[in-house]
């Protein structure tokens, strides 16, 4: 039936009207997955393991995970191989590594340094076979002005992307505060990036106001998305996140890619996180097209 379906629509079979094209000139595909970080007081005291996450993306059934590396004892094949392999052979895809950076660099031998950081993890990456890496471009240092950093942070990306590039590998850019606080700004600065290399790395709880008006600008230029449980309202305090409103967005804009729940709050996410990959579960089928 499904093979009729695809032979149906390459012949140029109209789209049946339950399911049109979205905007983006795609139906929306939702991935799901958990970032390494929801466990981040566990991975710190050691009584979790990176191995762990593995079998609890299997248990909560969700897609995949982005790795924070924050805690990985180290880079080397010893580390990197085996959890490769276990995420293979548990159905599970390593697709995404998140890293601390900060671009906001004011002499190039600081951005050089930078620019080797990311090379060392986009080759952890490719062990991995991870295809996304989540940067942050760092906060605008004092006596330089907003527009300054935006310069070194295009740099810096442009010379990261030409590496990570040659890999088959992903840049993120998240909205984290300091230069990329605003849509309008990390817009800009992947524009002017100008790689196919380079996107958003889109948190939903990140912007401190208009979240949704900004989510939306950013949609066209997300290649992860990162969700949260929280997020806040126009008059800057914090509330549920409405994650039904978040993924009919992020449908009506064709989205494909993975949503993965990164947990903050205060519950224990041993109990919180595999509640939340259920709901988030839910509405991937509901709202893929």
């Amino acid at each position: 039936m499904v093979r009729r379906r695809f032979l149906g629509l390459a012949a140029g079979a109209a789209v049946p009207a339950a399911l049109p094209a979205a905007p983006a000139g795609g139906r929306a595909r939702f991935r799901t997955a958990i970032c390494a970080y929801s466990f981040r007081r566990a991975l710190e005291a050691k009584t979790m393991s990176y191995d762990d996450l593995v079998r609890l993306a299997v248990e909560t059934g969700v897609d995949g995970l982005d790795l924070t590396v924050y805690w990985f004892p180290n880079t080397s094949n010893e580390f990197l191989l085996p959890l490769r392999r276990l995420a293979y052979k548990s159905g599970v895809g390593i697709y995404s590594i998140s890293i601390r950076t900060d671009m906001c660099r004011p002499t190039p031998e600081m951005r050089s340094k930078e620019l080797a950081e990311v090379r060392k993890w986009v080759d952890a990456a490719e062990k991995l076979s991870a295809t996304h890496i989540r940067v942050f471009g760092g906060t605008v240092p004092k006596g330089s002005t907003e527009d300054q950093a935006a310069g070194w942070v295009v740099e810096t990306l442009q010379r990261a992307a030409e590496y990570a590039g040659s890999k088959g590998i992903i840049l993120g850019l998240e909205n984290h505060g300091g230069i990329t606080e605003r849509a309008a700004r990390i817009i800009e600065i992947v524009k002017r990036v100008d790689s196919p290399w380079v996107g958003i790395n889109l948190d939903t709880g990140n912007f401190r106001s208009q979240p949704f008006e900004q989510i939306e600008m950013c949609l066209p230029h997300a290649v992860n998305c990162q969700v949260k449980t929280a997020m806040r309202r126009d008059d800057g305090s914090s509330g549920e996140s409405d994650w039904d409103r978040i993924f009919q967005l992020f449908a009506r804009h064709g989205y494909q890619g993975y949503m993965a729940i990164e947990y903050e709050a205060a519950e224990d996410p041993q109990t919180a996180v595999p509640r939340a990959c259920r709901r988030l579960r839910e509405l991937a089928a509901k709202y893929s097209g």
